[in-house]
């Protein structure tokens, strides 16, 4: 599956379109490599999303889950807000 329909699907981002965005902003890792929209996602992959305020890393635990419980498709394995510089 896509980089960026994993993101979408497993609900981590909103939309495909925002998701898309993310990763061609360098703002999405997988095993700590800069990743494209079109990278083939597997199981065991590392994925690290960063934002300004935070940085969350999941592991992927499976590539499909029933409707409603996407939660399972991923395990957090790292949150981590970031604090203000002054």
């Amino acid at each position: 599956m896509r980089l960026d329909k994993f993101l979408k699907v497993s609900r981590l981002i909103k939309r495909r379109p925002v998701a898309q965005l993310a990763c061609r902003s360098e703002r999405v890792l997988v095993n700590g490599r800069v990743a494209k929209p079109a990278y083939q996602v597997k199981v065991g992959d590392l994925i690290t999303l960063r934002s300004p305020e935070w940085e969350m890393t999941v592991e992927v635990l499976a590539l499909t889950a029933p409707r409603g419980d996407e939660e399972s498709m991923y395990r957090v394995v790292k949150l981590e807000r970031k604090e203000e510089e002054w």
